[in-house]
């Protein structure tokens, strides 16, 4: 199987008027975030179909896609590693996982981060040595910083808070408001499954959150307390 048989079905869901939107929403402009990402308009739901129907993809041919500077090409082939890192057993979900990390550079931006991150990265490292999330939120690539914390969701979902936590503290002085929003929403799932370990840890930082990570934070809590933590008081 060749990513050209992936690449070719992805070509005839394509939308132009989609393709502009997208290259305006994923800030493609020039010194914008995705400067020089390139769409072709095929939502999400089509790309999900789509890496099941090619579930099977080898990874050289996983990389060739991974490669591409067609976003779609880049998202289908991250969907595609996430499903074969599911069904894969310890040995296969390693390769997928060092296959993962050896392509970082292809994971730039943010839905690339949020689709795959926590299904490869933290599922991978919910046994093992998380020692490298330490060293992805001190890279001065935003993706990086980006996948350290979103990979913690996988540990959230098992009510496992610690990393989130340390990595949400460490992170609270980043300067880019993409990590702004990824700690708040990290933050906000601790506070949906143990709402009094968020708390803590509002009470202790509020007063030095980046504001959007804030309200991304208590976007579950009642007016009334999102209106106290907004005062940081």
């Amino acid at each position: 199987m060749k990513y050209t048989s992936v690449t070719k079905v992805l070509e005839r869901f394509a939308d132009k008027n989609d393709a502009k939107f997208l290259a305006g929403y994923f800030k493609t402009a020039i010194g914008e975030y995705g400067e020089g990402d390139i769409f072709i308009g095929v939502n999400v739901p089509t790309q999900r179909k789509i890496a099941k129907r090619f579930s099977d993809l080898p990874l050289v041919e996983l990389q060739k896609m991974l490669r591409s500077k067609i976003h779609e090409h880049r998202l289908t082939a991250l969907l595609i590693l996430t499903i074969q890192f599911e069904k894969g057993d310890e040995k296969n979900r390693k390769k997928i996982f060092d296959f993962y990390l050896k392509n970082l550079r292809f994971v730039n931006n943010w839905d690339l981060v949020d689709q795959s991150a926590h299904c490869i990265v933290g599922a991978h490292l919910a046994t093992s040595s998380r020692l490298i999330l330490r060293e992805l939120s001190v890279s001065e690539n935003v993706w990086r910083r980006r996948i350290a914390i979103v990979s913690t969701y996988y540990f959230i979902r098992q009510k496992d808070f610690a990393d989130t936590l340390a990595l949400a503290e460490k992170l609270l002085g980043d300067k880019h408001d993409l990590i702004h929003k990824a700690v708040g929403w990290m933050l906000r799932e601790v506070g949906k499954r143990d709402e009094k370990v968020l708390r803590k840890f509002l009470d202790k930082h509020r007063r030095k959150m980046p504001r959007t990570t804030l309200r991304y934070a208590i976007e579950k809590f009642s007016e009334a307390d999102r209106k106290k933590y907004l005062r940081k008081i």
